[in-house]
């Protein structure tokens, strides 16, 4: 669903896939508040997936740029070479996050998991809102010790942790 960004001008696609491959090296990724008028939650979580998968993908395969327009003919060929270009760019920085994805998945394993959907209601204005949060606790191991993590989120979060994890999961697997 990379063709989505056609939706944007290139030099505004420059900018939103410098904040994707920010996002994939564990710095602050594009929020969808600034893209809202152009794409629909739906369409910018399947772009934020396909662009995130992408960039992990030619990154960590080492792909040539013939190889990266292939993969990117269904859009404009500038868009094209605006993802190549932040891919050349980055693609050491993409390669490192990934390979210290890698090794903290190794070193790291959860050992329990436990979740609960609750209502905020910290403030009139938030309760009035009714927005469904969830609160997630994980036990992890990490050098033998159990660390509990808690998150709290909402959908738009929940959705997004969940394309994260299942990303993940894809790189793991084509690592092995």
């Amino acid at each position: 669903m990379v063709v989505l960004l056609s939706s944007l001008p290139a030099t505004q696609s420059l900018t939103l896939c410098h904040r994707v491959v920010d996002g994939l090296c564990g710095q602050e990724p594009p929020r969808l508040e600034d893209y809202s008028t152009t794409w629909s939650l739906k369409e910018w979580q399947e772009l934020l997936h396909s662009l995130t998968a992408f960039f992990r993908l030619a990154a960590g395969n080492n792909s040539s740029d013939e190889e990266v327009l292939a993969g990117l003919s269904d859009v404009s060929s500038s868009h094209a070479e605006t993802v190549l270009t932040v891919l050349k760019g980055r693609r050491e920085e993409i390669r490192s996050a990934l390979l210290d994805r890698t090794n903290s998945i190794s070193s790291a394993t959860l050992q329990d998991f436990d979740w609960q959907l609750k209502l905020a209601l910290s403030s009139d204005k938030i309760s009035s809102l009714h927005t469904p949060l969830l609160s997630l606790s994980l036990d992890v191991r990490e050098n033998g010790a159990l660390r509990p993590i808690t998150m709290e989120m909402n959908r738009e979060e929940l959705n997004t942790l969940i394309s994260s994890l299942e990303a993940a999961n894809k790189v793991v697997l084509q690592l092995k």
